[in-house]
Order: structure tokens, then C-alpha cells, then sequence
């Protein structure tokens, strides 16, 4: 049977935009021509700068000074949208064009709740509609998007939910007006990967259901090559291909694109991985291996939080429960785990700047109690934690040489001035930054060359250790790339130990020999790189594995593994395996024990009942 074609409902030809300043206009875009049809996707492909977010807005006619458009047309069913009025836009904007950015947490006002944001939204846009009709439409829809208990969800506050749900109550936002055109820029970039594949999922299922365009931005070709229909690639704001997305992976036509996918993380090809180090496998190899670097025993954090509407009543959000792991000199140890698993406390732990409720820390053999200020310098200098965002984790009105002079000085270390600033430059010199930045301000430095910043002000002191938190989460392939290389050239030189923080599973499959899982505050998997990639033991391990986006073929199908919903709430945790409520392979055990971690053999270890269940019985289920 020979399917109708479909109608082209946004034609762009010849379309330039630049920025207006005083010497004229430097051109963003030049000469971007692409045609969508009626529900397909589009996926536009860039690395950072290559200018596909300011191509987004001109597509919505979002162009602000001084951005401005200097050539070319943006037909949307039949109208150039660059020559109409505001007023006629604004009729549009909204109902028949859609637009989701990449920050879903400051979407919406945090003052009121989200269910009452999209009504108002709705009734702007549909004013005959009854207060009732518009709430009864929204909790459908927030039901078709699968944020659990919509009805409830409905009045709850931006604060109350998690990143996900954000980014899924934005596509309700975006298409309560049933347009014709959704443009989705970076959608996926700040959420785990299996929040990212339900989003993808769901946008594939939507554009057939609502009868929906997508434009999907974003710079990970694997990501959008699992959903788009057609993909054109944007390199320093000019096309340099454009292919259906089957044809662009098998036989791209550009150096650009095969850069790219070159570029591109292999997490099961062949040679995947880091190599274990010999501490890893001194276990399987029954020797005695070396006394840890870092050793937890036991760490647990409970947060007491008002409760509201209650007089005197509390919540205890148990937010890291029981972890113990050890960390050997040399080696790269990662955790990993969806938002809200406990990843981000138990970093703040691991650095000190929080205190355990109950466990202990030992860096070195030494217990770290930090209960004076001369123990807590002391620790600094060992540890060091480069934060994720590279835009607030530095000082606006500090120099950059300053900023990262300003660990020596709190530590009296470097004698005066001028050996202190000999000292930094070449810190600076080391991580990639030429001494000429030292007396200038972070505010004209890429994101990378932030977090070298940032890399800077932790190595200046001469830690053993280095937390990275999401570090590289914000950046593109390339620059990750580059970033990920010099760590490993300041790890030969300096002999660090890192600890990856990370959601980015491709990521963590290059650089870390051995990972802990986390899973609502508990380590539910500790296994060396090569096992948790190839043989996991925990269903989590697997939903997460089955959610990469990547090129390759996966061994863990996401129709079998992916994940529905949330996490419990870790307020009031349910009895037996947090994990059951989520697991397609639960059985009686689940639901009335908590599994705790069990040996796997070769030091790998998960906490599941199904390790203890016969096989016949796992083949029978």
C-alpha cells in the first residue's frame, strides 16, 4: 500500500539571521533552507554554537534584539511568518506553534500550581471554554503524558515535581491548544536517560495522536536519530547535510557528519570501556589489594522537612540510606543513577559539606570527622569537587586568576603575590588555558572553558581526589571529548583518583573501571565497568542500560526494560525492594524484604532476590 504523502506545513528558504552591534551585523545563520511535513519530526543537529537554537526561534518568529533576520522566509501553512505584525503572531504563538525549551525547572511560575498555569494558558487561547472543561482537559492530558495521579498532580507546585514530570507538563503546556507545529529545543539534554527515552517515546506517540510537527533540536545525533524522520546538520550556522535518518547514519555524506559520528561513544562495540585496573580484579585474582583511598562505611542522610498544611508535623525524606563502598588510589569510580536516587547528596557527604546522620568516612585509612576548621582544610586539600554548572559555580565579578588564587589564600599557601600567581598560571597553563584570561572575567568563556576554570581552582591545591560532579553534562560531544582526554593526561601526571557523579551512562562506560548504582538513596549494584555493561545483575541496571542513546544495537531492549513513572517517594517508602514497584520481573520476596547486596563473584555484587531465585522458576515466570 502507497501511503499519501504529506503536506509541507513549514517551508524555511534562504533564511540568514545575525546579531545587530556597531560594526554591523555578524552573521549566526546563513542561507538555512528545510522543508517539515504534517506530523513528521525534524531533527536539526549542531554543536554548540553552530547556531540550531537561534534557528528554532526564528522558525516561531522569536527573534529579539539583536538577533534579527536579514534574508529569506519562514512559510508556516501558507504564511511567511517574518513579515506579519505582533499582533499576529501573538494568534499563532502558543496555539498553532508550540515551543519547549531546555530549562523545564524555570518554566513556569513557582508561585502558583502547574495545573493552574496550563488552564489559564488554555482559557487565553479558547476563552468559550468553561473553568471546568479546561481542568477537565488538562488532568486528560497530563494522564496522556503518564504523570501519575494527574488529578492530584494538578495543584501541586513547580517545586513538587521532578525534572521529568517538568519536562512532561511542558509538553502539556505546549500542546493543551492542539497546534500544528511543536518545536522542542534541548528537550532531553537536562534529563536522565530513562526520562530522556520516555520523552522520546512519548513525543512519537503525540505527533500521531495530536496530529503534531516536530522540530526537535538537540547536539546528540543519537539521540535524535532514534525518533526523527529526517535530520539536517548545522555546522557554524550553515547546512551541511540533510538526509532521511536511517540514510544519515548508514551513509553520511559530509565530514562533518561522519566527525560526528565518530564522535560518538561505542558502549558495546568491541574494545568499549576502560580496562580494569589491577585492583578490580585482585579479588578474582585472590590477591590482597591495596588499602583504599576513600572508604564509606555505612553513610546514611535523612532531611526533616515541615510538612504542609500540618501543625508541628514533619516529613523525613530519607535521601541516602546504609551506602558503603571503597575507592582505590588511581582508579576512576563512577555513581550513577535517575534524579532524585540520592547521587547529589551523597556527593555533598563525600566532600563534607554536609554531616551523615549515622556512618563514617575514612580518607587515607583516617577517619574524617571535620569538627574544626583546621581538620576541615586539612580534608580540602585531599579532596576537591568541580560542580556541574560552569555558568554559577564561578564568581561573575571575579577575575579568573583571582578566582582561582582564592584557594591559596584561604589555606595560606604559595607565599606572596607574585609565587601565587606563578603557581596558578601554570595550573592554568596544565588544564588549557592561556595566561592571558588571568586578569579577565569568566563572562566571555564557553562553557568549556569554564569548567577548566573550575578544574583549575580544585587542582591549585594538589588533591588526591577529585569529585566530578555532572561535569561534563552541559557540554557537547566534542568538548566532553577534549575535556575527558585531559583528564586522563592529569591523572598519569598528577596520580588522581576520580569519583564520576553522572547520568551520562556513555560517558561513564569511557572513563570509569568500576560503578555504583543508586537507586532511592541505596547502592543497588557495584560491579566493574566490563560486568555492568555486558552482564548487569539488578533490573534497574537494565532499564537504565536499555535507555542510552546511542547508534549501536542495545542488548536490553527498551520495550522490555524501560521504565514507567517515578520513583517512590522517599518519604514513604514502601516494604521489601524499593525497586519492586517498577520491576517486571518481581516475585513474592520483593514485596516483603529489602534485598541487600549480594556477591556476584570477582568483587561485583547486586542487591536482588533474583540472583537467589532457581533458574527454572525465572524461566517460567
Amino acid at each position: 500500500m502507497i501511503s499519501t504523502p504529506k503536506k509541507i506545513l513549514l517551508r524555511v528558504r534562504n533564511l540568514s539571521v545575525g546579531v545587530a552591534g556597531k560594526n554591523g551585523i555578524k552573521p549566526i545563520l546563513r542561507d538555512v533552507s528545510f522543508d517539515l511535513a504534517e506530523q513528521k519530526i525534524l531533527g536539526i543537529i549542531g554543536e554548540t554554537g553552530s547556531g540550531k537554537s537561534v534557528l528554532s526561534r526564528a522558525v516561531a518568529a522569536w527573534l529579539t534584539q539583536p538577533l534579527v533576520a536579514t534574508a529569506g522566509t519562514v512559510e508556516f501553512q501558507g504564511q511567511d511568518l517574518l513579515k506579519l505584525q505582533d499582533t499576529e503572531l501573538r494568534k499563532i504563538r502558543g496555539s498553532q506553534i508550540a515551543y519547549i525549551g531546555s530549562n523545564p525547572s524555570g518554566a513556569l511560575d513557582p508561585t502558583l500550581p502547574v495545573g493552574s498555569q496550563i488552564v489559564e494558558k488554555l482559557r487565553a487561547i479558547a476563552p468559550n471554554i468553561s473553568a471546568k472543561e479546561a481542568r477537565d482537559r488538562v488532568i486528560s492530558l497530563l494522564a496522556a503524558v503518564r504523570i501519575p495521579s494527574p488529578a492530584a498532580r494538578f495543584d501541586e507546585y513547580p517545586s513538587q515535581y521532578s525534572g521529568g514530570m517538568m519536562q512532561r507538563a511542558l509538553i502539556v503546556d505546549a500542546l493543551v491548544a492542539k497546534p500544528a507545529l511543536l518545536i522542542a529545543d534541548n528537550v532531553t539534554q537536562p534529563l536522565d536517560v530513562t526520562v530522556a527515552a520516555q520523552i522520546l517515546w512519548l513525543m512519537r506517540e503525540l505527533k500521531t495522536e495530536f496530529k503534531t510537527a516536530v522540530l526537535l533540536v538537540s547536539a546528540s545525533l543519537p539521540v535524535v536519530a532514534d525518533i526523527a524522520d529526517d535530520i539536517l546538520l548545522l555546522s557554524k550556522g550553515t547546512v551541511v547535510e540533510s538526509q532521511p535518518a536511517s540514510d544519515i547514519v548508514r551513509t553520511p555524506t559530509h565530514e562533518y557528519t561522519r566527525r560526528l559520528i565518530a564522535l560518538t561513544p561505542k558502549i558495546w562495540a568491541k574494545g568499549a570501556g576502560v580496562p580494569l585496573k589491577k585492583i578490580a580484579i585482585a579479588k578474582a585474582a585472590k590477591e590482597k589489594p591495596s588499602a583504599p583511598i576513600l572508604s564509606i562505611r555505612n553513610l546514611s542522610r535523612t532531611y526533616v522537612v515541615r510538612r504542609r498544611g500540618g501543625f508541628l508535623a514533619y516529613n523525613h525524606i530519607k535521601a541516602v540510606r546504609d551506602v558503603s563502598f571503597d575507592v582505590y588510589e588511581g582508579e576512576n569510580f563512577g555513581i550513577i543513577g535517575e534524579s532524585g536516587c540520592g547521587k547529589s547528596t551523597l556527593t555533598r557527604l563525600l566532600a563534607r559539606l554536609e554531616n551523615p546522620d549515622s556512618g563514617e568516612l575514612l580518607v587515607g585509612g583516617e577517619r574524617v570527622t571535620a569538627n574544626s576548621r583546621k581538620e576541615q582544610l586539612k580534608f580540602r586539600r585531599l579532596l576537591q569537587l568541580v560542580l556541574q554548572d560552569p555558568y554559577t559555580s564561578l564568581p561573575p565579578r571575579m577575575t579568573i586568576g583571582r578566582a582561582i588564587e582564592e584557594a591559596l589564600l584561604i589555606h595560606k599557601i604559595g607565599g606572596g603575590h607574585a609565587s601565587r600567581r606563578k603557581r596558578v598560571s601554570a595550573v592554568m597553563l596544565e588544564v588549557g588555558l592561556p595566561e592571558e584570561l588571568y586578569d579577565q572575567l569568566p563572562n566571555s568563556l564557553s562553557a568549556g572553558q569554564r569548567q577548566r576554570v573550575s578544574l583549575a581552582r580544585a587542582l591549585v591545591l594538589e588533591p588526591r581526589i577529585l569529585i566530578l560532579d555532572e561535569t561534563l553534562s552541559s557540554l557537547d560531544q566534542p568538548e566532553q571529548m577534549r575535556l575527558i582526554a585531559l583528564f586522563r593526561q592529569l591523572q598519569v601526571q598528577r596520580g588522581l583518583t576520580y569519583i564520576f557523579i553522572s547520568h551520562d551512562l556513555a560517558m561513564v562506560r569511557q572513563v570509569c573501571s568500576r560503578l555504583a548504582v543508586m537507586y532511592l538513596g541505596e547502592i543497588v549494584e557495584l560491579a566493574s565497568n566490563q560486568t555492568l555493561f555486558d552482564d548487569p545483575g539488578h533490573p534497574y541496571t537494565k532499564a537504565l542500560l536499555s535507555a542510552v542513546p546511542t547508534m549501536e544495537k542495545r542488548p536490553f531492549d527498551s520495550r522490555d526494560h524501560l521504565l514507567e513513572g517515578e520513583p517512590p517517594s522517599p518519604i514513604d517508602l514502601p516494604p521489601g525492594c524499593s525497586f519492586a514497584s517498577r520491576c517486571p520481573q518481581r516475585f513474592e520476596p520483593c514485596v516483603l524484604q529489602s534485598p541487600k547486596l549480594m556477591e556476584r563473584g570477582s568483587g561485583n555484587c547486586s542487591a536482588c532476590f533474583l540472583l537467589q531465585r532457581p533458574p527454572a522458576a525465572t524461566a517460567a515466570r
